[in-house]
């Protein structure tokens, strides 16, 4: 019975080995594409992260000195630059409004035939920048969001292959034990030595 049983988990633990390979390399193949997917993304868009001169708040010091001239490759610094760059600038052009509460002011005033249109075409072309700058910010936080995932496929691939590396450890030691037992093991009273029968005269 505690050979069957010992048969039974380390056969199945190899193949829970086996899936956790086979696991563990389409997350790696997923890792690997995303990753390089999201690179040569923001390659062909030819960023430069600001440079140290254009970082006017200590929030943008503390979140771009980093990356401070150099191309944006990576979903960090996508992150940084849309979170801590564009979006500062959007707030500051727009007074902390959003483009959506920005763009209805503008509807709403161009709509009235008694607007001051300097003021209409002024609100237009805020709309416009803050249009511009919501959707290159929610493109760069795309790739982030694509990076990350790449990441946690990753850590997902090596968890996998580690554990089916223990897993497979676990499994041919089992199989050894069971194999032990096929052999049969020496019981003391096959062993123990027999009495002598006494001696009559």
């Amino acid at each position: 019975m505690r050979k069957s049983f010992d048969k039974l988990i380390s056969w199945t633990g190899l193949i829970m080995a086996g899936v956790l390979l086979v696991a563990g390399g389409l997350l790696m193949w997923a890792a690997t594409f995303v990753n390089n997917n999201v690179t040569e993304q923001l390659q062909a868009q030819k960023i430069t992260m600001p440079a140290a001169a254009a970082l006017t708040t200590q929030d943008m010091k503390d979140n771009l000195a980093q990356y401070s001239g150099q191309q944006m490759t990576t979903g960090d610094q996508a992150k940084a630059y849309a979170d801590h760059f564009i979006l500062a600038h959007m707030n500051e052009a727009s007074g902390g409004k959003s483009y959506s509460e920005v763009s209805g002011a503008y509807l709403k005033l161009a709509a009235d035939p008694n607007a001051d249109q300097a003021q209409v075409a002024k609100l237009g072309e805020l709309r416009q920048t803050l249009f511009m700058g919501s959707t290159l910010r929610g493109l760069l936080l795309y790739g982030y969001a694509f990076a990350t995932m790449g990441k946690i496929a990753g850590i997902g691939a090596i968890v996998a292959f580690v554990g089916a590396v223990i897993l497979t450890i676990l499994a041919v030691a089992g199989l050894n034990h069971a194999r032990h037992l096929d052999e049969g093991t020496t019981t003391p009273e096959a062993t123990a030595t027999p009495t002598p029968e006494p001696v009559t005269t």
